[in-house]
């Protein structure tokens, strides 16, 4: 029989107590790691731009660590916060520093030799060598956590144009999917990780309505600076003491930049804490019925054998449980080759889980979206999960869009579809690009996209990057 129940936010745990919200979190009771008495309490940020846009950069850093207030005529205060500031006394305990020996300017004679070449892949690829040989000489020559790569407007616009003329897609695909991933997977032997923004977005007194108000801006770029850097977290779900320790794995596909093959691609998330490790899968099969990309038994044995040799590695004990989240539907081959594993290292607790699309939508005579968390259970085994909708906390639904809810399908399942669906709404929380308290996919999967986007890129022969912060 089909049921609805509105499940509770999950808590988050930060220095000095728990919370639902990441801002306020932090604002008030501090990162979580600033109890550990080795943590490091500065940032070094190295500086990539031309001039202008490395003065707009040092503008918008002076803001961040004075703090910005929130915006006017504000109805909402929780979901648009003021932002406090950056500094060792507060919040993050954390100061940023920069300075004119980590900064590379670009000259804007190689900027404007990019602008003209005809080919916009050869722009990008031209692109990409300028600032990956400035990321390179500081990586190696100067001492920092993070690279700060600043794009200007005039290169951003060569870089998203073709053939001199607008493509019918939206701009910023472009920039998405060849620059920026190109950029990250060409730095990533350098071992910094990269934060790259777009002069027009810098500052940007009136957003236009793609863009955040620039306290939440604050907000979501401390916090993904703050986390590359220190390669720590700045919350972390609160641990539920009576469960088995937990291993979390996201599988997702990608396709190799020639189409020809698709690959799997792997996070994996330790624990609560969101310690985790980034793998590459193998090229996989195809259903010649749905086109649809799968793992044959031995491919899904080893994906799982190596992602259990990660975690024993790093915790040094085997996990009691294995939830794996899948992006599309488990195949009875897959099903077997994870078994074989599971069952060879004795961990008997396991969670097969299927998260994707669904056409079903839920309406109500009082109110519209849903809530955030509300769960219809289908069957024993099968629900939708609203993850994005109202949100109590913020006293609206904060989205501009009609949300589209999560279908949840178990296989070869121990756990309740309740519990596995409260599991699946804390992840959404551990993605440290966004600050917002209401994010889409959990990070299992959320990460393996990202890591998917930037793989295809990576050369077969380079060993990637095992930290999120490379691919975030």
């Amino acid at each position: 029989m089909m049921k609805v129940k509105v499940l509770k936010e999950p808590l988050l745990e930060f220095g000095n107590g728990t919370h639902i919200c990441p801002r306020t979190g932090i604002e008030t009771l501090g990162v979580y790691d600033k109890r550990d008495e080795l943590r490091r309490s500065e940032l070094r940020i190295g500086i990539v731009g031309r001039g202008e846009g490395v003065d707009l950069l040092d503008e918008w850093l002076d803001h961040c660590k004075r703090g910005i207030p929130s915006k006017v005529d504000n109805k909402f205060p929780n979901l648009f916060k003021g932002f406090g500031g950056i500094s060792e006394h507060y919040g993050f305990f954390t100061r940023l520093l920069s300075s004119p020996q980590y900064t590379r300017t670009l000259q804007k004679s190689e900027i404007n030799k990019i602008a003209k070449i005809t080919s916009r892949e050869d722009r990008v690829v031209k692109c990409v060598d300028l600032y990956y040989e400035q990321a390179r000489f500081i990586s190696e020559n100067r001492s920092v956590d993070v690279i700060i790569c600043v794009v200007p407007n005039d290169l951003f616009d060569s870089l998203t144009k073709s053939s001199g003329a607008e493509d019918t897609e939206l701009v910023d695909r472009y920039m998405e999917h060849n620059f920026r991933r190109l950029l990250k997977a060409r730095c990533m032997h350098l071992g910094i990780p990269l934060q790259l923004v777009r002069e027009k977005t810098i500052l940007s007194v009136k957003p236009s309505i793609d863009q955040q108000d620039l306290a939440t801006k604050a907000w979501n770029f401390c916090t993904a600076l703050y986390y590359k850097g220190n390669r720590t977290v700045p919350w972390r779900l609160v641990e539920d003491k009576f469960k088995p320790r937990t291993c979390y794995i996201g599988i997702g596909f990608y396709k190799s930049r020639d189409g020809e093959t698709i690959s799997t691609s792997l996070a994996q998330v330790f624990d609560e804490f969101g310690h985790g490790v980034i793998l590459r899968g193998a090229p996989v099969s195809i259903d010649k019925n749905d086109r649809h990309p799968y793992m044959e038994e031995g491919q899904a044995h080893d994906l799982l054998h190596s992602a259990l040799a990660e975690y024993e590695n790093a915790l040094m004990q085997k996990p009691a449980r294995v939830v794996i989240h899948k992006s599309s539907r488990f195949r009875d081959t897959e099903i077997a080759g994870f078994s074989q594993v599971l069952d060879a290292k004795g961990i008997a607790t396991r969670d097969f889980v299927s998260i994707t699309s669904t056409d079903i939508r839920l309406f109500s005579a009082k109110e519209y979206p849903p809530a955030r968390g509300t769960l219809l259970s289908l069957t024993e085994r099968e629900g939708v999960l609203y993850t994005k909708g109202i949100v109590e906390f913020y006293k609206t639904y904060p989205g501009m869009y009609i949300p589209s809810p999560l279908r949840i399908e178990m296989f070869d399942s121990d756990s309740s579809l309740e519990d596995i669906a409260k599991e699946i709404l804390g992840l959404t929380k551990m993605n440290w690009n966004n600050t917002q308290l209401d994010g889409r996919l959990p990070i299992t999967l959320e990460c393996a996209n990202k890591v998917g986007d930037i793989m295809k890129y990576v050369d077969a022969s380079q060993k990637p990057q095992v930290s999120f912060s490379f691919y975030m």
